[in-house]
Formats: C-alpha cells, structure tokens, sequence
C-alpha cells in the first residue's frame, strides 16, 4: 500500500513538477505573453483611434472600457498583460522549488512580490500626470513609492541569495539521510496538492475580472479596486497555510530550535506579505519592504546560530 502511495505521488510529481514539464510550460508561457502583448496593444491603439473620432462602434459599452480604462490609456499599459502571464509562470516556479529547499521556495515568493510591484509600475506610469504638481497626483507618488520600493526589494532578495548561498552543508550520516528522504515526500506531496488549487484560483480570478471589467458596466457585481490583488490576495493565503504545514511536518523530522525559528520567521514573512495586499499606498510598500528585510534577518541570523552551536554537532540537516 505504501509502495502504491508513493509511486503514485512520484507519477503526479513527474507530470505537474518535472524539469520536463517546466520547460514545456515555459514556451507556452513566453507565446501566450508575446500574443498577449500584442493583442492587449492593439485594443490601446484602437481605443485611441475611437477617442479621436477616427473610427466607430456602435458598442458604447466597449467605447467606454477602450476610452476610459485604465489599461487602455497608453501603450506602456500593454506592458501589463504580458507580464500578468510571466507571474503565473513564477507562482508555478515557487511551488516547483518547493520540496527542493525551503530558503529558494521563500526567495521565490519574494521574487514574485517584486515582479508584482514591477507590474503596478507599468500600470501607474500609463496614468502619470505631468501637467501638474507631483505630489498632489496620487498616480506620481505611487510611482515614487514604487520605483524605490523595487531597489530596495531586489537589494534584499540579492542578500537573502547570498546568505542561502553561504548555509553549510554537511555530510550527514545514513540514518538522517532516510529522515531527509520522509520530509521530501511530505514536501513532494504539498507541492502537488498545491498545483490544482492555484489552477483553480488563477482561472476563478480571472473570469471574475473579466465578468467585473467588461460583461457588468452595469454595476451588477462589485467593483475591483485594485487590479493586483487579483489571485495574489487569495494565492499568498494560501501559501500561509502551506507554510504551516511546512513547519508542523519539519517538527517530525528535527526539533532544532533554530530551524523551528527560521521556519516560523519565515511563516510570519509570508503573512506580512499577504497583509500588504489590504494596504494601500505608502503603507503597502512599507509592509512588503517590511516583510523581505524581517526574512532576511531571520535566515542571517540563523547562519550566525549555525556557526556558533553546529560545528559540535555532526548530525544536522541543512537547507532542508
């Protein structure tokens, strides 16, 4: 039974989470961009076109979301879509290193947060308004927040690379060796289950966006104030409670209290990222900034414990 058990947990692994699979998904992802882009162009071009009288459509409601929208103001706007489609592709990475390590499946969700302010860029740089004071146009601060809030994410997410660059790895004996092997499969198992459910959630989010932005002009469904919590709200609870789970099944296999530290620490990480899509303005930037330097903390500090109490201890598991 638990032959059966496992080697169908290897069957599901090798078609959702294989190297093979991730290459495959990764053209499909680039075309789907590129068409995107183009696609997402076109319908800015034609919306000025409209605006200026150039053309007409007897649609008055896509008059309305071509004209008024605000990803259909400017071709930088375009910019938008195709890298929507580029962050999917980065949430399946982050469930893909998952069961490989812990520190890259965290660096992952970092990435992500940054290519997610990167996207509100674009968005925000279609609507800058330049004819007035920068400071009273809530688009121009917004920006301000968000070009500096990216320079100081990338800087955290190179150092949180190079602490977990800089963990030692130690030969381990056999027996934790097999205890390694268990808390992989438990990993390998998180991962998979985790691939139905983004699948869920990322076409849930989508056809409700696309219900909200052009099928219910009328007001029939509320509106969505703020196109980047789209998936990303919901996605990054989700991850808290892959995170727990992630913590409980390590207590079977070591009771390191710095590990248990790192793993919480990086629970809470998590949580204030999630917290940030509730925030807006300033205080979102503040939350995200606030989450990436609490993890870089925790893993820094948890090298410095490792070199001080570990070098005593031959039986440790590292990375894991």
């Amino acid at each position: 039974m638990n032959r059966f058990k496992h080697r169908s947990l290897e069957h599901w692994f090798e078609l959702f989470l294989s190297s093979r699979t991730k290459e495959k998904l990764e053209r499909y992802i680039i075309g789907i961009a590129i068409i995107s882009f183009i696609v997402h162009l076109a319908l800015v071009l034609l919306g000025d076109a409209l605006s200026e009288g150039i053309l007409e459509f007897t649609d008055s409601s896509f008059i309305q979301i071509l004209v008024e929208g605000q990803l259909f103001k400017s071709p930088v706007a375009a910019i938008y879509t195709p890298f929507s489609f580029i962050l999917l592709y980065e949430v399946y990475l982050l469930v893909y290193y998952l069961p490989k390590s812990i520190s890259s499946y965290i660096r992952k969700q970092y990435e992500i947060i940054t290519l997610i302010v990167i996207r509100r860029i674009f968005k925000d740089m279609a609507n800058l308004d330049l004819t007035g004071s920068w400071v009273e146009s809530d688009y121009d601060l917004q920006l301000t927040y968000d070009l500096l809030t990216t320079l100081v994410l990338f800087l955290l997410i190179f150092l949180f690379t190079y602490l977990n660059k800089k963990t030692s790895s130690a030969l381990m004996p056999q027996g934790e060796k097999a205890i390694l092997n268990q808390f992989l499969k438990r990993k390998k198992t998180i991962a998979v289950l985790l691939i139905p459910i983004l699948l869920a959630l990322s076409l849930f989010s989508f056809g409700s966006w696309v219900v909200n932005e052009i099928t219910s002009l009328e007001g029939l469904f509320s509106g969505i104030t703020d196109i980047n919590k789209i998936f990303f709200n919901e996605f990054f609870t989700v991850l808290i409670l892959a995170d727990v789970l992630l913590l409980l099944f390590s207590l079977y296999y070591t009771d390191r209290f710095d590990r248990v530290i790192r793993n919480s620490g990086f629970i809470i990480s998590t949580i204030l990222l999630r917290l940030s899509f509730g925030a807006d303005g300033l205080t979102n930037n503040i939350l995200i900034c606030a989450a990436l330097i609490f993890g870089v903390l925790i893993l820094l500090i948890y090298n410095l414990y490792g070199r001080l109490v570990l070098p005593n201890n031959p039986d440790r598991i590292c990375n894991t």
